[in-house]
């Protein structure tokens, strides 16, 4: 549920390199190791681990580097494989990590190295939007709260209507969100969609379970609708 880039433990020296690292303007200066086909041994505090594909440091600094233009730039010197945590919808993971030496920089810019798995298919037929009683999809995952107890998530809901409520439903391995609306009023109404942050309260701690969608029956993706879900780096 973060950034899967970290800036220098450092902090940016100046605001040029701060406009540079927000613009994605990058120079490489010196060789990056070559790919792997090695797997990288994700940890949790739970005690749980997960192996998975390394990406290569060459992948890995072309998903920050994004541009090369003039202006604020800065400079990598070079890149080793090391380790860094992360907070993930699972609690904090230890992983695998391309740690990128800046130039003027005593620390390195942390790139993780290893990616979650793609959302798999549902083992259900999705719902009708609107139907199932007024079933409404999650479109995606917004962040945990420190103590794990409650989640945000994005939901939708129309002109005509008081918003949208998301609710859970808890076993000891998964978490299913289902969303309605509340106050919905019939007559001529507008086709607008809205989507907004809504908070789902938890018996107890999130942890290791994976949030599934009642609407779609897949796990829930964060970001794009159909992307990537952080909840599901062990998914089958």
């Amino acid at each position: 549920m973060a950034d899967a880039v970290q800036v220098p433990d450092s902090g940016w020296h100046s605001q040029a390199d701060e406009r540079a690292y927000e613009t994605r303007n990058f120079v490489l200066q010196g060789s990056l190791p070559a790919a792997t086909s090695e797997q990288g041994k994700v940890e949790w505090t739970s005690g749980r681990a997960l192996a998975r594909p390394l990406l290569g440091a060459k992948k890995a600094y072309q998903s920050f580097a994004l541009n090369r233009s003039k202006g604020p730039r800065l400079t990598v010197t070079g890149a080793k494989l090391g380790r860094t945590t992360i907070t993930t919808s699972r609690g904090t993971a230890t992983v695998p990590a391309w740690l990128f030496t800046l130039e003027g920089y005593d620390t390195p810019l942390k790139r993780v190295a290893v990616t979650p798995s793609k959302l798999p298919q549902s083992p259900i037929a999705q719902a009708r939007q609107g139907s199932a009683g007024g079933l409404r999809s999650v479109p995606g995952f917004a962040g945990t709260a420190t103590d794990g107890r409650s989640i945000t998530v994005k939901a939708t809901h129309g002109a005509c209507d008081d918003g949208p409520v998301v609710k859970a439903l808890e076993t000891d391995e998964n978490v299913v969100l289902y969303a309605s609306v509340t106050g919905a009023r019939s007559g001529p109404c507008s086709a607008d969609l809205i989507e907004q942050n809504v908070k789902a309260e938890l018996r107890k701690p999130l942890e290791d379970r994976i949030l599934l969608d009642a609407f779609t029956g897949r796990p829930v993706p964060y970001g794009e609708p159909g992307g990537l879900s952080p909840s599901c780096v062990t998914c089958r």
